[in-house]
């Protein structure tokens, strides 16, 4: 049986979610004052962020591991739902940072003026997103929720895009110290890597997710076949199949044929090999189809149309 973690993970995205609307107004009201265009696409980063929480919390009230009627095999698929959400965010984050940035180069703009008190309240803000990163990392990571483990890797980007952002602006403050105009050009430079990073984040996580959503394979057959063929009584297993993310939730299906006079040995059997698969890949729901003994089939999985 699952544990339903909702309520645990709610608290995650709500603390989260306050930290991250700290981090975004303190970005977005320093881009404002000093002009600069790469900490205002940083805000607009970290607004993602604070969505990203707000739509896991909405997700996650329909995110429940426990079967009912009109879902028999549970409401999981609302997590990954979430993650692909926030990979959406990114990609519109993304497009609008280069679009503000072609237009900086086109119509140009005002110069930056950035100092000392900004850039150490920046660090400061740096700081809290490191926070949120391993603290809501390690929260999905210990309760096996896709989307605080999603939302985490979100964060990481917005750390290496706030360093690089900082780097930027400490290259303006000089350059304005030193009377170096040249160096205003960071500015909109280093929007670029930005928007690179946001979509690479984004693309990360529909790698994750995607496969979840779409009943990819989750354990190669011929791994579960090996398995299953070392539980004594196990005589031939084939029709393999399996779905679902391995340490979310897999379902494993099968056939098999095993060396048993009567049910009860048969069940027995069944019963051993579905306690080493729990042990395996919980958790785990396996359905095992038992067939006549003098049934015999070389088909371990199903192959494609192609094969």
């Amino acid at each position: 049986m699952l544990t339903d973690n909702r309520a645990a993970v709610r608290k995650v995205l709500l603390i989260t979610l306050f930290l991250n609307l700290v981090v975004m107004v303190i970005k977005a009201g320093v881009g404002y004052i000093t002009g600069s265009l790469s900490l205002l696409a940083d805000a607009l980063h970290s607004f993602t962020d604070s969505g990203n929480n707000v739509l896991g919390l909405v997700t996650n009230q329909f995110a429940s591991p426990q079967p009912d009627r009109t879902h028999p095999y549970g409401h999981l698929k609302f997590d990954g739902i979430g993650a692909v959400g926030i990979a959406a965010f990114l990609g519109l984050a993304g497009l609008e940072i280069l679009r503000s940035s072609v237009d900086r180069i086109v119509s140009g703009g005002k110069p930056v003026n950035i100092s000392p008190a900004e850039i150490w309240l920046l660090l400061l803000v740096l700081g809290i997103n490191i926070f949120v990163t391993f603290y809501e990392r390690k929260a999905g990571q210990r309760l096996g929720s896709g989307i605080l483990i999603a939302d985490a890797q979100h964060t990481m980007s917005d750390i290496w895009v706030t360093i690089l952002v900082i780097a930027g602006l400490v290259g303006i403050w000089q350059g304005n110290v030193w009377n170096i105009p040249q160096l205003q050009w960071l500015d909109v430079f280093l929007a670029f890597p930005v928007a690179i990073l946001v979509f690479k984040s984004g693309w990360d996580i529909l790698q994750q997710n995607l496969p979840w959503l779409v009943d990819s394979v989750a354990i190669p057959p011929e791994t579960l076949y090996n398995q299953v063929m070392q539980v004594a009584g196990v005589v031939n297993c084939h029709d393999i199949t399996s779905r679902g993310v391995v340490g979310r939730q897999v379902f494993i299906e099968m056939h098999m044929i095993v060396d048993a006079e009567d049910v009860e040995t048969a069940h027995q059997i069944t019963e051993e090999v579905e306690t080493l698969l729990q042990a395996k890949y919980h958790p785990a729901r396996i359905l095992i189809h038992v067939e006549p003994p003098a049934y015999r089939s070389e088909q371990i999985t199903y192959e494609s149309p192609s094969e």
